[in-house]
């Protein structure tokens, strides 16, 4: 139930995932909207989709804190509950970010060691992708709570993207590990003796280099560099289709070049993502974007299986065990 648009391309998402997934898929929200949803798919019957119901729902602009208080139905409530009972193996979710953070840390708890969940995702660079982390769950962080997130991305890094040993940077505003603020300053330090490939700072003009395969950052700062992203990638997709439909010329330029042109809208789309896996809780749970379209849904869904049949969470805990032992 939750995105801008829930609960229609949620569902089209789920239809469409559960076409390729060996496992089932559990649609949590109010039963008769979930089903009306469904008959617009001729196939849904056959396919393995449950329907779980929760009469409640946390509203994208709710606070996080009342709204679970006050709707122990809700929807995302209910669907964390399924995977700390054991009825699913992974969680997605559209809606409000506070409370699938809030929910999913009461439901499941942290992982031993692990002081901060973080939420991490993948973003596109020059030469491939790269992980950054966090983008939103965590506004203040300590020294302590950046290492931890450098373990946790490493893993996902090493998982998601296939990089053996990946690169981790911290964004910061110069170079030299002298700069930044006291946080970065703090971490740097602390980075340095870490069990991960740490290569130093990565300023802000260098996150998309491919410089680092790892990206540390506290979740303001995180959120802020991944909304102006998406919303300078909008601005030069619209940009160029504009120039290249402009004159007769270039619209035939524009078709000859179309190839390209989809190649370069499919690697700043973030809907080929899915979503943001929150490191650090005990449970595979991915949080998508508010306004994701049914193909971001069905990437979300894939990657939570992916996630699960990899045994995230168990590698992120030996990834976290092994800087418990390096810092005694």
């Amino acid at each position: 139930m939750g995105g801008d648009h829930a609960p229609a391309p949620i569902v089209d998402g789920a239809v469409a995932a559960a076409r390729h997934l060996a496992s089932g898929v559990i649609l949590v929200g109010p039963k008769e909207r979930i089903d009306a949803e469904l008959a617009r798919h001729p196939d849904a019957a056959s396919l393995p989709i449950e329907v779980l119901d929760a009469p409640e729902v946390v509203g994208m602009n709710e606070s996080p804190v009342a709204a679970l208080r006050r709707k122990p139905a809700s929807s995302i409530r209910l669907a964390i509950a399924a995977v700390a009972d054991g009825r699913a193996a992974a969680v997605v979710s559209a809606g409000n970010t506070g409370a699938t953070v809030l929910a999913a840390h009461a439901a499941l708890g942290l992982l031993p060691g692990v002081h901060r969940p973080a939420l991490a995702t993948a973003i596109p660079t020059k030469t491939s992708r790269a992980v950054l982390l966090d983008v939103g769950a965590n506004a203040e962080c300590r020294p302590s709570h950046l290492l931890h997130f450098a373990v946790m991305g490493s893993v996902y890094a090493q998982l998601a993207l296939g990089v053996a040993e990946p690169r981790v940077g911290l964004l910061s505003i110069g170079e030299e590990e002298t700069k930044g603020n006291e946080l970065t300053r703090d971490a740097h330090r602390a980075l340095k003796d870490a069990p991960v490939r740490f290569i130093g700072n990565v300023e802000a003009r260098d996150v998309y280099s491919g410089i680092a395969d790892v990206i540390v950052c506290d979740g303001f700062t995180g959120n802020v560099a991944l909304k102006v992203s998406e919303g300078l990638a909008d601005m030069v997709e619209g940009l160029l289709r504009a120039e290249l439909s402009s004159t007769f010329s270039t619209r035939v330029g524009y078709l000859l070049s179309l190839r390209a042109f989809r190649r370069f809208r499919k690697r700043v789309d973030y809907s080929e993502y899915g979503g943001a896996p929150l490191l650090g809780v005990g449970g595979v749970v991915i949080v998508a974007h508010g306004r994701s379209s049914a193909k971001a849904v069905r990437n979300a869904i894939l990657l939570a299986a992916r996630f699960s049949r990899a045994r995230l969470i168990s590698q992120i805990e030996q990834g976290i065990g092994a800087l418990t032992v390096a810092e005694s």
